[in-house]
């Protein structure tokens, strides 16, 4: 039911999006004559790789910095990527990633080879579910430019203050997967669009049916700054990172 819900709502929504994709494809050529298209290596299910589709937010080949997070205000985002950025627009190419049956709608959102590298062998159990357009931790962290803005090291920043939390997001999900819980998250992430508080709670709200408890339940609230924290499966936060040129977050 999944895969024939994805393919059908990523071939519709394809379908009625073209003249936005090709308004978004000039607006992006325009302001350099570059391609508009870009394809970022990321970790599919089971471990190999895949090219997934973003429309272009950065300068051309900007992932040969070796910097895969990238955080508000990074001078590699063209001003018609920012509008891109904020809106999510640049991330509406994955529908054919979805269509092709390398992603789906819902599932934890895949990570560049540099960061899986990093993963623990509780995180891997991540990989065993195809990756997503959105889930739980893309409603929690859809301001993760803003946290890592001003970093001088958002590679470090991200893996300290949001992995821990997102992979802990990843393997709840991995856990209680079903197509209900799908259609919530993608009710919450439209939701979003209106009053991000409000998705905020719903998720908050969802943990709390679950019995998920502190440090994780007051974290996906967002009231207070980020906290550094380990990984699932380790007992330390995470000290070094090695820059790669691996494609880009």
């Amino acid at each position: 039911m999944k895969r024939a819900f994805d393919f059908v709502m990523a071939f519709a929504a394809l379908v009625i999006l073209t003249p936005l994709f090709a308004a978004i494809a000039l607006a992006v050529w325009l302001a350099d004559r570059h391609t508009p298209w870009f394809r970022g290596v990321r970790v599919a299910r089971g471990g190999g790789e895949f090219g997934m589709l973003k429309f272009r937010s950065m300068l051309p080949d900007a992932w040969k910095t070796g910097v895969n997070s990238t955080a508000a205000g990074d001078l590699r985002i063209t001003r018609v990527g920012r509008f891109l950025r904020r809106s999510k627009f640049d991330e509406l190419p994955q529908l054919w990633n979805v269509l092709t049956g390398d992603m789906s709608l819902v599932g934890p959102r895949p990570q560049v080879p540099a960061d899986v590298s990093l993963y623990t062998a509780e995180e891997r159990r991540i990989l065993a579910m195809r990756p997503g357009i959105t889930d739980l931790a893309s409603i929690v962290f859809a301001d993760e430019g803003e946290i890592l803005r001003g970093s001088a090291n958002p590679d470090l920043l991200y893996n300290q203050v949001i992995r821990p939390w997102k992979s802990r997001l990843a393997l709840l999900y991995v856990e209680r997967a079903s197509f209900a819980l799908d259609l919530k998250i993608l009710r919450w992430t439209a939701g979003t669009l209106l009053s991000r508080q409000r998705a905020l709670r719903c998720v908050g709200e969802l943990l709390d049916t679950w019995g998920v408890g502190d440090p994780l339940r007051e974290t996906v609230r967002r009231r207070g700054p980020l906290l550094a924290y380990p990984p699932p499966g380790s007992r330390e936060i995470v000290s070094r990172y090695l820059s790669t040129t691996a494609g880009g977050r």
